[in-house]
């Protein structure tokens, strides 16, 4: 299938206008959900295990957007073990101690398996992520960081890595989910590969799981890597989901501006507020984490009291959420039992804050 070109448009424009069918006379605006298992012999694609043209669409935008070579996943999850899975048998993976619970677990599974083993770092610590990569296969960077909302200075470490190892750094991803392409593209300084759980932002409206890995365009051994294991572990999405993270993504620009602008209005009074210790906010995005008085008690009575914001594990979808991290246990032991992560979303930011306020007074 092709697709519509706009090569040069900004990014807004991008989310809107790019994965559609060309525009000739009686054409759909929108690529059409492909539902099918097999392919007539003789082209490009015999299985749909290997492609379907509803993800070819969904990969063409993401691709844009990154400045690479997108492929999707049944999970956010699935795209993080695929790059995991180019990590040699004893092989070392290098990765912030704040992580997303889901990698924190999937690489613990592998160490105890004897698969890897895995060296910790301060995400803000450019030295020290860059003296623990001696030998090492994979570098993992998450930026901001999930719950603690730490920055990485990336470019900075993409350059010691290079100073320092040359042709022998590891391979280098970013988890780019809470950032978006619209807040920064990590290939651009360097990086190899950036996944996303396209269930959040991506997507936008909690209904989907599905992931991606977006690689490098002169990473080309990388794209073929990560196409083949998408195809030999069957980590595929179905059409469907491909499609409703495509609709999805036509909002991303819009929503993530008037989540952002909202969180920012709530980050200055919540720092004012008596019953909050610490606010941790990277500065833009739509996600902040802050710390209450009175311990894990208080952080859950804060969550339970919510009537607006929902209580959910999830985040980037265009209804508020909040969640005390620390009652999984997957989460680091340093991230504090008080803490709870807000993930703001697109409802009147005067709702949002009444409710918040409200919650936490009665949790004090």
């Amino acid at each position: 299938m092709t697709f519509a070109q706009h090569d040069g448009t900004r990014a807004a424009t991008q989310v809107v206008a790019l994965g559609r069918p060309d525009r000739t006379p009686g054409a759909p605006v929108n690529v059409p959900v492909t539902f099918t298992s097999t392919y007539v012999a003789d082209g490009e694609v015999n299985y749909a295990r290997v492609s379907n043209p509803t993800w070819e669409a969904l990969e063409e935008v993401l691709g844009a957007l990154e400045g690479g070579v997108a492929r999707v996943f049944a999970s956010g999850l699935a795209a993080i073990a695929a790059v995991v899975g180019t990590v040699p048998a004893a092989g070392v993976v290098v990765v912030p101690r704040h992580v997303y619970s889901g990698t924190t677990a999937l690489l613990a599974e592998r160490v105890g398996a004897g698969a890897l083993q895995v060296r910790t770092v301060d995400a803000e610590d450019v030295e020290g992520i860059v003296a623990a990569c001696e030998g090492a296969d994979l570098l993992m960077l998450e930026s901001p960081t999930n719950p603690m909302m730490e920055l990485t200075d990336v470019p900075a470490v993409m350059r010691g890595l290079l100073a320092r190892y040359g042709a022998r750094r590891p391979l280098v991803v970013c988890d780019n989910t809470f950032a978006t392409p619209l807040g920064q593209q990590p290939l651009r300084w360097g990086v190899d590969a950036v996944v996303h759980s396209a269930t959040k932002y991506l997507a936008g409206h909690s209904d989907v799981l599905l992931g991606a890995v977006v690689v490098a365009p002169d990473r080309v051994a990388l794209q073929e890597r990560v196409h083949t294991y998408r195809s030999l572990y069957g980590a595929i999405p179905g059409p469907m989901e491909a499609w409703l993270v495509l609709r999805g993504i036509r909002t991303l620009s819009v929503r993530l501006e008037r989540a952002s602008a909202s969180a920012e209005v709530l980050v200055g009074r919540l720092e004012e507020h008596p019953a909050v210790q610490h606010v941790r906010y990277p500065g833009f995005g739509a996600m902040i984490s802050v710390e209450v008085d009175g311990g894990a008690a208080a952080a859950e009575a804060v969550c339970a009291a919510a009537r607006l914001w929902t209580h959910s594990t999830s985040l980037g979808g265009v209804e508020s959420q909040l969640e005390r991290r620390r009652r999984h246990a997957p989460e680091a032991g340093t991230v504090p039992d008080n803490l709870i992560r807000l993930s703001v979303g697109v409802e009147d930011v005067e709702d949002l804050w009444a409710d918040l306020e409200e919650a936490l007074r009665a949790a004090g």
